[in-house]
């Protein structure tokens, strides 16, 4: 398993879009993988404690999701399921599985680079973070980055539908 180092913000960028970066760097692992191009990682106190990709098709499970993935990581680093002071950074806004474990995990701040028309459950289609009756308020910010979140998808997918073609002519 890929160790996480701890990784200090340099100061003459915009911390927001250092950590988006950083998200991209595991979406474009994944991609890599041929696994839907989604990354995250998880922040606290400047430091990145998990980072994680998408990674459903290649171990055949459904909740491998990059926030899944990068919660278990972070929880495990601090020995709690309990991230408070942590602050997740996500290529592609979460789906409504994801969106609950933000709340079940106590996440502080979500940070999103593009919307999920498709199946985003923090505004787009539904909004599970605004739902009032749950105990815990996720802050939320949206399109750090958004251009390069988003043109690695579509270039994905784009990708794969010509594979396709090419495959079935």
């Amino acid at each position: 398993m890929e160790q996480d180092k701890p990784c200090k913000v340099q100061k003459h960028i915009n911390e927001h879009e250092y950590f988006m970066n950083e998200a991209l760097k595991e979406a474009k692992k994944a991609y890599k993988k041929d696994e839907t191009p989604i990354g995250a990682v998880i922040v606290k106190d400047g430091n990145i404690i998990a980072r994680a990709h998408n990674e459903k098709e290649q171990k055949i499970d459904a909740t491998l999701h990059a926030e899944m993935t990068a919660i278990r990581k972070a929880s495990k680093k601090l020995a709690t399921w309990r991230l408070n002071e942590c602050d997740m950074y996500v290529t592609l806004e979460p789906c409504a599985m994801c969106a609950g474990a933000l709340i079940q995990s106590r996440v502080g701040r979500l940070f999103i680079g593009t919307a999920d028309p498709k199946a985003g459950a923090v505004g787009s289609v539904i909004d599970v973070l605004s739902v009032d009756k749950f105990n815990h308020k996720v802050e939320v910010t949206y399109g750090i980055l958004e251009e390069k979140c988003s043109s690695i998808l579509k270039d994905f997918f784009k990708e794969l539908r010509a594979r396709k073609k090419a495959k079935n002519n």
